[in-house]
């Protein structure tokens, strides 16, 4: 979820003039009937999500006998596209009430996703229109990302967001590793299409969560005149550019995102094609350690509350990119899928443990009037340059062959780490 900033009295400000009192602190942290809501949407949505994970390609390959390249430019170009079209969105979503916006993208990516079942029943199906899904998927994406980052800074008090967000990323990692085996097994059951269909339903069931939070959010202060303007759409870079501890943070998490995703297509050719391992080995390889996600996620707030803050995200932040190298060396037979699994759990632990740290730690250090475009201009640079990268690294395994592109990654990530800042600085 992404993070915004106090407002100038400095007081948290309520979203909703009327509906339940502000969340208050407990020993279990009360965190409120409008939070568990929000927070059912986020996992039902997630829920749809990773049931129909690779769907898309699945259906490109099966259905339209699309190769390689055809796969590969499917998941580059959606996110290059919807990066391009989601950052105008920022400033316009930025002034504007976050949870209409919010309702809006489900029912967009609903409308979207749903068009694809349709056009298969009717023998219309297209790559293009794939191609187009995608990049309105992305787009909604971003934008609903970038809102709910906000709104959820004006739904709980700054006290409580490391708990939230520790909860949403407790629910991320148990989707991702239940949702693409149950997957499979639908699609194997009832057809290609089956999970997209399912997909569509959680977008509709979330946009009815968000619906059933009910109050009246306040009006978001208008700064400057009613028309977006250049000044604007750069906003979000120019602020985490300029902020002294968001730029290196930034700069980190981005190129450790875009190069573990990077060695993904060429670690598959790797498992599945020249090591012969099962799709169902492959699977394992990659839920089972999800595990560590949702315990490293359960473990932050403790480890916060204990160490600090910056010193957490600074020590975990250095440590996740560590395991990537240890992919290369995967090997035939049971030990080296338990290599991959033991790798994959380290990285995913730690994963587990920075990333609700570290979206509280951004909301701290980003002012409430540009938390939208901030996080866009995250949003936005991470996917694009996920979708270069990983083209990229098709090409170099394609020339060097897939070890070596994921040695490559490897190394280069090493270097991630000096990027994180040493020092904290007051929001």
């Amino acid at each position: 979820m992404p993070p915004p900033r106090p407002t100038r009295t400095d007081r948290h400000p309520s979203p909703a003039r009327r509906g339940p009192s502000r969340p208050r602190r407990a020993e279990g942290v009360v965190l409120g009937r409008q939070f568990q809501w929000l927070w059912a949407a986020y996992a039902t949505s997630a829920v749809g999500t990773w049931l129909a994970f690779d769907a898309f390609a699945l259906i490109a390959i099966r259905v339209l006998d699309a190769g390689p390249t055809a796969v590969s430019m499917l998941a580059a170009v959606g996110l290059a596209a919807g990066a391009v079209v989601a950052v105008p969105l920022g400033p316009w979503v930025e002034f504007r009430r976050k949870r209409p916006v919010m309702v809006a993208m489900d029912l967009v990516r609903c409308a979207a996703v749903l068009s694809v079942p349709a056009a298969f029943a009717a023998g219309w199906l297209t790559f293009a229109q794939l191609l187009a899904v995608s990049a309105v998927v992305a787009t909604a994406d971003i934008t609903f990302t970038a809102a709910s980052g906000a709104y959820l800074k004006a739904l709980v008090a700054p006290d409580n967001l490391l708990v939230a967000n520790g909860r949403f990323e407790s629910t991320a990692w148990t989707t991702t590793a239940l949702g693409p085996p149950l997957g499979g097994v639908l699609i194997g059951l009832f057809g290609p299409v089956t999970t997209v269909v399912v997909n569509a339903i959680s977008y509709l069931l979330s946009a009815a969560g968000l619906r059933a939070i009910g109050g009246t959010e306040e009006p978001p202060e208008r700064t400057g005149t009613h028309r977006p303007r250049l000044h604007d759409v750069v906003e979000g870079w120019r602020h985490i550019l300029t902020h002294p501890t968001l730029r290196p943070l930034f700069l980190n998490t981005v190129l450790v995102n875009s190069l573990i995703m990077a060695t993904a297509p060429p670690l598959a050719v790797l498992m599945l094609a020249d090591l012969g391992f099962t799709p169902w080995q492959y699977g394992l390889a990659f839920g089972a350690p999800c595990v560590g996600g949702l315990l490293g996620a359960r473990l932050s707030r403790g480890l916060v509350t204990r160490f600090g803050r910056h010193r957490v995200m600074l020590t975990v932040g250095a440590l996740r990119p560590c395991w990537l190298l240890g992919l290369a060396f995967v090997h035939p037979g049971p030990t080296g899928l338990l290599l991959v699994v033991a790798v994959e759990l380290g990285m995913i632990t730690c994963f587990g443990v920075f990333n609700p740290v570290f979206a509280t730690y951004r909301l701290h250090h980003t002012a409430a009037d540009r938390v939208v475009r901030t996080l866009t201009a995250w949003s936005v640079t991470s996917k694009a340059t996920t979708a270069a990268t990983t083209a990229l690294w098709g090409l170099l395994a394609g020339i060097t062959g897939p070890r070596t592109a994921i040695a490559v990654a490897g190394v280069l990530i090493l270097g991630t780490p000096f990027l994180l800042p040493r020092r904290d600085t007051g929001a």
